[in-house]
């Protein structure tokens, strides 16, 4: 898996991994909670294996 931070602004908040997006600020409403980024991008690598 591929990561790299890509700088934005006005409160954007993406997280995209091998072009998959995993979470996305606007649609719902916060940024993650501690974890919630990781256990989705372990959830991701499971169904990609």
């Amino acid at each position: 898996m591929e990561s790299k931070l890509i700088e934005g602004s006005g409160g954007v908040f993406d997280v995209h991994v091998d072009g998959t997006q995993i979470w996305n600020k606007q649609e719902v409403g916060r940024f993650p909670e501690h974890d919630e980024v990781l256990d989705k991008i372990g959830a991701l690598a499971q169904t990609k294996s």
